[in-house]
């Protein structure tokens, strides 16, 4: 069911009226219909589908599928009918801007430094694109973006053309074909001509500008983020907006940010510094009252104490502490949050009881789940008794194993 594409006769087209073929549900049971004329483009070639209306009826997806040019509308529209469909112009001149800039962009990498550009990526927000070497200097990507610029500002004709595969020789191709028929042609004279499928403005001064704004190593090659059009003066304004909030909250010039956050972060790292010093010497200090209440049984310790709302790594920590001073201690920690039962359970390296087979023999009780290894195992469970009750629970798991190891030994 063939579909007379109209955004490839004028790319400027906001409006058109056409007759629907087909109005059917696909297997995810959406509503699509066939149209003998369109001005929605579909989802392809790098750039994203149209959205606009049809009769009033958003057109959320446009997709060409199984031969069909599908418009995918949020109520359906009987199959016969007339209708008026109008595009979401807004986005329709983005993606032509954001995909001609690619254009231009990938040839002046090429242009320049050989770079090839792998592939292409549209997206809501940002482009990028994905270059063919290992290495970017900051120098060299702002020598491309300033002849990428330079070609918008000079205009040149953007020009469509549609060729057979034995005309294809006349034209210096930046990359292979993927079709071998119904070839499309995007050519920016003694500039750029390439295979593409999607819309483009008529010429290079309607792409407006174009900025790079970082890049990544992704494995063998470098990802490359920009924006052009209209999403340019969209990323200056929101920068500019949080530059003046810096500037308002560090008391600095744009010029001196960086060497305020420097200071800051500076400040932040002695500060942490501090901090952590102070809790070690506080684990010391709550070490020492915790071994003064220690539970002898027939020469083993047991140190056991309750919390609420406690780190749990603050608490194993603790818990890896005391054992490290007192290698024939047992450490039972409960923690009582709003709704969780936790346990933190250690032992020092003379003692033969498993702490990890430990914990699965106490939780089951608060429906409980955990691990660890012999040394030291945590988990938690449902609230489902008071935290005395549970830690008087693993005591007697616990002095229950202990008993069984003095029998057998």
């Amino acid at each position: 069911m063939v579909t007379e594409k109209l955004f490839y006769q004028d790319q400027y087209l906001g409006r058109f009226t056409a007759n629907v073929m087909k109005a059917d549900y696909d297997g995810s049971k959406q509503f699509y219909v066939v149209l003998d004329q369109t001005a929605f483009y579909p989802t392809g070639g790098g750039q994203p589908h149209d959205t606009g209306t049809l009769n009033d009826i958003e057109v959320y997806n446009v997709e060409e599928i199984d031969g069909e040019l599908r418009h995918f509308l949020r109520e359906p529209i009987p199959s016969g009918s007339e209708c008026v469909g109008e595009i979401n112009w807004e986005r329709r001149m983005d993606h032509m801007q954001q995909h001609a800039g690619q254009h231009i962009l990938t040839a002046a990498f090429e242009e320049e430094l050989g770079y090839k550009t792998l592939s292409f990526h549209l997206g809501e927000e940002l482009c990028s694109i994905d270059l063919a070497t290992e290495f970017l200097t900051n120098d060299d990507a702002i020598e491309v973006e300033k002849i990428a610029n330079l070609m918008i500002i000079e205009n040149h004709p953007i020009e469509t053309r549609w060729v057979t595969s034995e005309e294809i020789g006349h034209y210096k191709l930046r990359k292979e074909l993927s079709v071998t028929d119904n070839i499309r042609l995007v050519i920016i004279p003694d500039f750029d001509y390439n295979g593409c499928g999607g819309t483009h403005p008529s010429s290079t001064g309607q792409v407006g500008s174009i900025q790079v704004l970082h890049w990544e190593k992704q494995k063998k090659h470098i990802r490359l983020y920009f924006v052009c059009g209209r999403r340019v003066r969209k990323q200056l304004h929101v920068k500019h907006q949080i530059i003046r909030s810096l500037t308002s909250k560090l008391s600095a010039p744009q010029e001196e940010l960086v060497p305020a956050v420097n200071r800051l972060l500076e400040e932040m790292n002695e500060m942490e510094r501090a901090n952590t010093e102070l809790r070690t010497k506080l684990l010391e200090y709550e070490i020492n009252e915790l071994m003064e209440n220690l539970e002898e049984i027939r020469g083993y310790s047991i140190l056991k104490n309750t919390y609420h709302n406690r780190s749990m790594t603050e608490l194993q920590q603790l818990a890896k502490n005391i054992i490290a001073q007192s290698v024939g201690t047992i450490v039972l920690f409960i923690n009582e949050t709003a709704d969780k039962l936790q346990v933190v359970c250690a032992r020092g390296n003379e003692l033969p009881i498993s702490m990890n087979q430990l914990l699965k023999q106490a939780l089951p009780i608060v429906n409980g789940k955990g691990g660890g290894n012999d040394l030291i195992a945590q988990g938690g469970g449902e609230k489902l008794m008071p935290s005395v009750d549970f830690m008087n629970h693993i005591h007697e798991v616990v002095v229950e194993s202990l008993m069984n190891d003095i029998e057998n030994s």
